[in-house]
């Protein structure tokens, strides 16, 4: 299944005692459409405030139901914040983590020195101008296979710091930053940490080439703070086309006025 949700509501996405979460909210949505409990897989956890445009998820059940009843009747009992896009039955070797082999993110800065009204709950505010063509070159060390124990936040369980990035943008549309990155997994807060320390180069507050340096250095301490989550998106991934999924990643603007 194909999820887009606003999480300014949602403590996440996995399950805890606090509420609401995103896996609590859909897996109760669905247990009312199967007639069964049942648990989701994600194919990407998201953090407090996170957003999604196609988070994949998947889950087993012997109901049957057409892809049609699956999306009407669980978008039913969800909130306005949370809607299905899309259900697709697979076989058992499909898994929405291990399946997926590119998972993108963006993250979106309002670089204004006003403070956001409309669109506070969705974007990172940064009154300071930023240099998106400084961002974007900086940005270029990142690609390939790398370890990124610079960007990895103290509470990450991932065994190992080791990813391969395999597209990163910069680019500036009107007011509106956004910072874009395809790879295949991210450890905790990388994304996040990642746009802090771009930021911190587009201010001029560090050179261009002293993201290589954080980089080699492979030290949490030498990178800029953790950027807000306001502004990060799970955009979406890409799996094999034998599971006959949707397309699931949201082309970048190409326009250099955001059209």
């Amino acid at each position: 299944m194909g999820l887009e949700y606003d999480g300014s509501a949602f403590l996440g996405w996995q399950v805890q005692r606090q509420q609401p979460t995103i896996q609590g909210t859909v897996e109760q949505a669905l247990a009312r459409v199967a007639d069964h409990d049942l648990r989701v897989t994600v194919c990407g956890r998201t953090d407090t405030g996170v957003h999604a445009l196609c988070q994949v998820a998947h889950f087993d059940t012997e109901a049957r139901r057409s892809e049609r009843s699956w999306v009407l009747g669980v978008n039913s009992h969800l909130p306005a914040s949370l809607s299905v896009l899309w259900v697709r039955e697979v076989d058992e070797s499909f898994h929405a983590r291990f399946s997926a082999f590119a998972r993108t993110y963006r993250y979106v800065i309002l670089n204004r020195w006003i403070r956001p009204a409309l669109h506070a709950r969705y974007v990172a505010w940064c009154r300071q101008p930023l240099d998106a063509g400084r961002m974007h070159e900086a940005a270029q060390c990142l690609l390939g296979e790398h370890d990124f124990s610079a960007f990895r936040a103290a509470g990450c369980q991932a065994r190992h710091a080791v990813r391969d990035l395999q597209r990163i943008e910069v680019r500036r549309a009107g007011s509106r930053v956004e910072f874009e990155v395809t790879a295949n997994g991210f450890l905790y807060h990388m994304v996040r940490n990642l746009a802090g320390s771009l930021m911190a180069v587009g201010r001029g507050e560090r050179d261009a080439d002293w993201l290589s340096a954080v980089l080699a250095g492979r030290d949490r301490n030498q990178a800029a703070p953790t950027a807000p989550s306001e502004g990060l998106y799970f955009v979406g991934a890409r799996f094999p086309t034998e599971y006959g999924l949707p397309p699931g990643e949201v082309e970048f603007p190409r326009g250099t006025d955001g059209s």
